[in-house]
């Protein structure tokens, strides 16, 4: 059965920082390509950071240049460093794993608040 558990998320004034962790079981993240949604209330889920299996990232441009995703092999851990946060940036995280397979897998969510 395959978990993502995201942790990581708060209440954070605008210009800080947090990062977020996803801890996966039963699916080995350097096998597939992973990455992290969010979802703004009222908005549609939409896609900010991915990492493929060579490690190569890919960001929304709204986040370019202040989030960075990385990922730990030996624990199976993906993370959303987010620098410089703007309320804009308030949603619920949530990560992903199996991006364009037959079965894609999410976590639950952890809320980011970002107070102006």
């Amino acid at each position: 059965q395959v978990q993502l558990v995201e942790s990581g998320g708060g209440l954070v004034q605008a210009g800080g920082s947090l990062r977020l962790s996803c801890a996966a079981s039963g699916i080995t993240f350097n096998s597939n390509l992973i990455g992290w949604y969010r979802q703004a209330a009222g908005k549609q889920r939409a896609l900010v950071a991915t990492i493929n299996t060579l490690g190569r990232p890919t960001y929304a441009e709204a986040v370019k240049g202040r989030f960075t995703i990385s990922r730990d092999n030996a624990k199976n851990t993906m993370y959303l460093e987010m620098n410089r946060l703007k309320p804009e940036d308030t949603a619920v995280y949530y990560c992903n794993a199996g991006l364009g397979g037959p079965v894609v897998y999410w976590g639950q969510g952890t809320q980011v608040t970002v107070s102006s």
